[in-house]
Protein backbone atom coordinates (compact mmCIF):
# COMPACT_ATOMS: atom_id res chain seq x y z
CA UNK A 1 0.00 0.00 0.00
CA UNK A 2 2.99 2.31 0.47
CA UNK A 3 3.87 2.24 -3.25
CA UNK A 4 0.29 2.76 -4.48
CA UNK A 5 0.17 6.47 -3.78
CA UNK A 6 3.24 7.37 -5.88
CA UNK A 7 2.02 5.23 -8.73
CA UNK A 8 -1.38 6.94 -8.78
CA UNK A 9 0.28 10.35 -8.55
CA UNK A 10 2.54 9.56 -11.49
CA UNK A 11 -0.41 8.45 -13.52
CA UNK A 12 -2.22 11.67 -12.75
CA UNK A 13 0.87 13.70 -13.70
CA UNK A 14 1.28 11.76 -16.94
CA UNK A 15 -2.38 12.28 -17.73
CA UNK A 16 -2.09 15.99 -17.01
CA UNK A 17 1.03 16.21 -19.21
CA UNK A 18 -0.77 14.38 -21.99
CA UNK A 19 -3.71 16.79 -21.75
CA UNK A 20 -1.34 19.79 -21.77
CA UNK A 21 0.48 18.44 -24.82
CA UNK A 22 -2.86 17.86 -26.52
CA UNK A 23 -4.06 21.36 -25.69
CA UNK A 24 -0.80 22.92 -26.83
CA UNK A 25 -0.90 20.88 -30.05
CA UNK A 26 -4.51 21.85 -30.67
CA UNK A 27 -3.72 25.49 -29.95
CA UNK A 28 -0.71 25.38 -32.29
CA UNK A 29 -2.84 23.76 -35.01
CA UNK A 30 -5.55 26.38 -34.59
CA UNK A 31 -2.94 29.15 -34.68
CA UNK A 32 -1.25 27.83 -37.82
CA UNK A 33 -4.62 27.22 -39.47
CA UNK A 34 -5.73 30.74 -38.58
CA UNK A 35 -2.54 32.24 -40.03
CA UNK A 36 -2.84 30.25 -43.26
CA UNK A 37 -6.58 30.98 -43.55
CA UNK A 38 -6.01 34.68 -42.87
CA UNK A 39 -3.27 34.84 -45.49
CA UNK A 40 -5.51 33.06 -48.01
CA UNK A 41 -8.43 35.37 -47.27
CA UNK A 42 -6.22 38.45 -47.58
CA UNK A 43 -4.85 37.14 -50.90
CA UNK A 44 -8.36 36.41 -52.19
CA UNK A 45 -9.56 39.83 -51.10
CA UNK A 46 -6.68 41.52 -52.90
CA UNK A 47 -7.38 39.45 -56.02
CA UNK A 48 -11.07 40.32 -55.94
CA UNK A 49 -10.17 44.01 -55.58
CA UNK A 50 -7.95 43.75 -58.67
CA UNK A 51 -10.74 42.02 -60.58
CA UNK A 52 -13.25 44.68 -59.55
CA UNK A 53 -10.79 47.42 -60.56
CA UNK A 54 -10.19 45.80 -63.97
CA UNK A 55 -13.95 45.44 -64.51
CA UNK A 56 -14.52 49.09 -63.65
CA UNK A 57 -11.79 50.11 -66.09
CA UNK A 58 -13.35 47.93 -68.80
CA UNK A 59 -16.83 49.38 -68.16
CA UNK A 60 -15.51 52.95 -68.33
CA UNK A 61 -13.68 52.14 -71.57
CA UNK A 62 -16.83 50.56 -72.99
CA UNK A 63 -18.89 53.64 -72.14
CA UNK A 64 -16.26 55.82 -73.81
CA UNK A 65 -16.24 53.57 -76.90
CA UNK A 66 -20.05 53.67 -77.16
CA UNK A 67 -20.01 57.47 -77.02
CA UNK A 68 -17.24 57.59 -79.65
CA UNK A 69 -19.19 55.15 -81.85
CA UNK A 70 -22.29 57.34 -81.72
CA UNK A 71 -20.25 60.43 -82.60
CA UNK A 72 -18.55 58.55 -85.45
CA UNK A 73 -21.89 57.37 -86.84
CA UNK A 74 -23.23 60.93 -86.78
CA UNK A 75 -20.13 62.24 -88.56
CA UNK A 76 -20.23 59.38 -91.10
CA UNK A 77 -23.91 59.98 -91.92
CA UNK A 78 -23.20 63.68 -92.45
CA UNK A 79 -20.17 62.90 -94.63
CA UNK A 80 -21.97 60.34 -96.80
CA UNK A 81 -25.05 62.52 -97.36
CA UNK A 82 -23.03 65.57 -98.43
CA UNK A 83 -24.29 67.14 -101.65
CA UNK A 84 -22.50 67.85 -103.88
CA UNK A 85 -19.90 65.22 -103.07
CA UNK A 86 -16.25 65.99 -102.35
CA UNK A 87 -15.37 66.11 -106.05
CA UNK A 88 -18.37 68.20 -107.09
CA UNK A 89 -20.63 65.41 -108.40
CA UNK A 90 -24.07 64.19 -107.47
CA UNK A 91 -24.32 61.61 -104.64
CA UNK A 92 -27.06 59.76 -106.52
CA UNK A 93 -25.72 60.11 -110.08
CA UNK A 94 -23.84 57.60 -112.22
CA UNK A 95 -21.27 59.84 -113.90
CA UNK A 96 -17.51 59.68 -113.47
CA UNK A 97 -17.65 62.24 -110.64
CA UNK A 98 -20.89 61.01 -109.07
CA UNK A 99 -21.47 58.79 -106.05
CA UNK A 100 -21.66 59.32 -102.32
CA UNK A 101 -18.54 60.32 -100.45
CA UNK A 102 -18.02 56.90 -98.85
CA UNK A 103 -17.91 55.27 -102.30
CA UNK A 104 -15.51 57.91 -103.55
CA UNK A 105 -13.13 57.34 -100.63
CA UNK A 106 -13.21 53.57 -101.16
CA UNK A 107 -12.58 54.03 -104.88
CA UNK A 108 -9.75 56.45 -104.17
CA UNK A 109 -7.94 54.16 -101.74
CA UNK A 110 -9.24 50.57 -101.98
CA UNK A 111 -8.52 48.12 -99.18
CA UNK A 112 -7.11 45.34 -101.39
CA UNK A 113 -4.58 44.95 -104.19
CA UNK A 114 -6.87 44.84 -107.24
CA UNK A 115 -4.98 45.31 -110.50
CA UNK A 116 -7.91 44.28 -112.75
CA UNK A 117 -10.01 46.92 -110.98
CA UNK A 118 -7.25 49.49 -111.53
CA UNK A 119 -7.13 48.58 -115.23
CA UNK A 120 -10.88 49.15 -115.49
CA UNK A 121 -10.55 52.54 -113.77
CA UNK A 122 -7.71 53.56 -116.09
CA UNK A 123 -9.67 52.49 -119.17
CA UNK A 124 -12.65 54.54 -118.00
CA UNK A 125 -10.44 57.53 -117.21
CA UNK A 126 -8.54 57.49 -120.52
CA UNK A 127 -11.47 56.64 -122.78
CA UNK A 128 -13.36 59.65 -121.46
CA UNK A 129 -10.73 61.98 -122.98
CA UNK A 130 -11.60 63.04 -126.51
CA UNK A 131 -9.01 62.60 -129.25
CA UNK A 132 -7.11 59.88 -127.38
CA UNK A 133 -6.68 56.22 -128.22
CA UNK A 134 -5.43 53.74 -125.63
CA UNK A 135 -2.42 51.81 -126.89
CA UNK A 136 -1.68 49.70 -123.80
CA UNK A 137 -2.18 49.40 -120.06
CA UNK A 138 0.28 47.15 -118.30
CA UNK A 139 1.49 46.23 -114.85
CA UNK A 140 1.89 43.28 -112.52
CA UNK A 141 -1.12 41.44 -111.17
CA UNK A 142 0.42 40.71 -107.77
CA UNK A 143 -2.85 39.92 -106.02
CA UNK A 144 -1.79 36.48 -104.76
CA UNK A 145 1.45 37.74 -103.23
CA UNK A 146 -0.36 40.70 -101.71
CA UNK A 147 -3.18 38.59 -100.26
CA UNK A 148 -1.36 38.37 -96.90
CA UNK A 149 -1.50 42.15 -96.66
CA UNK A 150 -5.30 42.48 -96.51
CA UNK A 151 -5.69 43.77 -92.96
CA UNK A 152 -3.54 45.34 -90.29
CA UNK A 153 -3.88 47.00 -86.90
CA UNK A 154 -1.82 49.90 -88.28
CA UNK A 155 -2.37 49.91 -92.07
CA UNK A 156 -0.07 51.86 -94.37
CA UNK A 157 -0.56 52.67 -98.07
CA UNK A 158 1.04 50.19 -100.49
CA UNK A 159 1.89 50.98 -104.09
CA UNK A 160 0.46 49.44 -107.27
CA UNK A 161 2.82 50.22 -110.19
CA UNK A 162 1.46 50.48 -113.74
CA UNK A 163 2.21 51.99 -117.13
CA UNK A 164 -0.01 53.30 -119.91
CA UNK A 165 0.59 54.33 -123.50
CA UNK A 166 -1.87 56.49 -125.45
CA UNK A 167 -1.96 58.07 -128.90
CA UNK A 168 -3.57 61.41 -129.76
CA UNK A 169 -3.08 65.00 -130.76
CA UNK A 170 -1.59 67.67 -128.54
CA UNK A 171 -4.90 68.63 -126.91
CA UNK A 172 -5.77 64.99 -126.26
CA UNK A 173 -2.39 64.27 -124.67
CA UNK A 174 -2.76 67.37 -122.52
CA UNK A 175 -6.22 66.26 -121.41
CA UNK A 176 -4.79 62.90 -120.27
CA UNK A 177 -2.24 64.64 -118.05
CA UNK A 178 -5.02 66.79 -116.59
CA UNK A 179 -7.17 63.69 -116.04
CA UNK A 180 -4.39 62.06 -114.01
CA UNK A 181 -4.16 65.21 -111.90
CA UNK A 182 -7.93 65.22 -111.24
CA UNK A 183 -8.23 61.49 -110.58
CA UNK A 184 -9.76 60.58 -107.24
CA UNK A 185 -7.16 57.83 -106.94
CA UNK A 186 -3.76 59.14 -105.81
CA UNK A 187 -1.38 58.67 -108.72
CA UNK A 188 2.33 59.41 -108.63
CA UNK A 189 3.84 59.77 -112.09
CA UNK A 190 7.42 58.51 -112.22
CA UNK A 191 8.26 58.97 -115.90
CA UNK A 192 6.42 60.61 -118.79
CA UNK A 193 7.65 60.61 -122.37
CA UNK A 194 6.04 62.06 -125.51
CA UNK A 195 7.19 61.19 -129.02
CA UNK A 196 5.98 61.84 -132.57
CA UNK A 197 4.62 65.02 -134.09
CA UNK A 198 1.44 67.02 -133.78
CA UNK A 199 0.56 66.35 -137.38
CA UNK A 200 -2.66 64.35 -137.48
CA UNK A 201 -5.11 63.15 -134.88
CA UNK A 202 -2.87 60.36 -133.60
CA UNK A 203 0.48 62.04 -134.20
CA UNK A 204 1.71 61.94 -130.60
CA UNK A 205 2.40 58.94 -128.38
CA UNK A 206 2.64 59.40 -124.63
CA UNK A 207 4.00 56.71 -122.33
CA UNK A 208 3.54 57.07 -118.58
CA UNK A 209 4.93 54.91 -115.77
CA UNK A 210 3.30 55.62 -112.46
CA UNK A 211 1.98 54.10 -109.29
CA UNK A 212 -1.24 54.34 -107.36
CA UNK A 213 -1.98 52.99 -103.93
CA UNK A 214 -4.21 50.81 -101.82
CA UNK A 215 -4.42 50.67 -98.04
CA UNK A 216 -5.24 47.43 -96.19
CA UNK A 217 -8.30 47.48 -93.98
CA UNK A 218 -7.74 48.25 -90.33
CA UNK A 219 -8.29 45.21 -88.14
CA UNK A 220 -9.76 45.47 -84.67
CA UNK A 221 -8.45 42.80 -82.32
CA UNK A 222 -10.52 42.06 -79.23
CA UNK A 223 -8.34 40.50 -76.58
CA UNK A 224 -8.86 39.13 -73.10
CA UNK A 225 -6.84 39.98 -70.02
CA UNK A 226 -6.09 37.60 -67.19
CA UNK A 227 -6.08 39.32 -63.81
CA UNK A 228 -3.42 37.85 -61.56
Amino acid sequence: MANAAPSTKHKLIDKANTLIVGYVGAAAFILVFSIVATKTLVSQAAYQNRVIGAKRTAVNQLKSDIAATNNLKTSYDAFVSGSPNVIGGSPSGSGSQDGNNAKIVLDALPSAYDFPGLTTDLESLLSSQSGVQIDSISGTDDEIAQSSNQSSSNPQPSSIPFSVAVNGDYNGIQSVVSAFERSIRPMQIETLSISGSNAGKQGLTMTVTAQTYYQPAKSFNISTKVVK
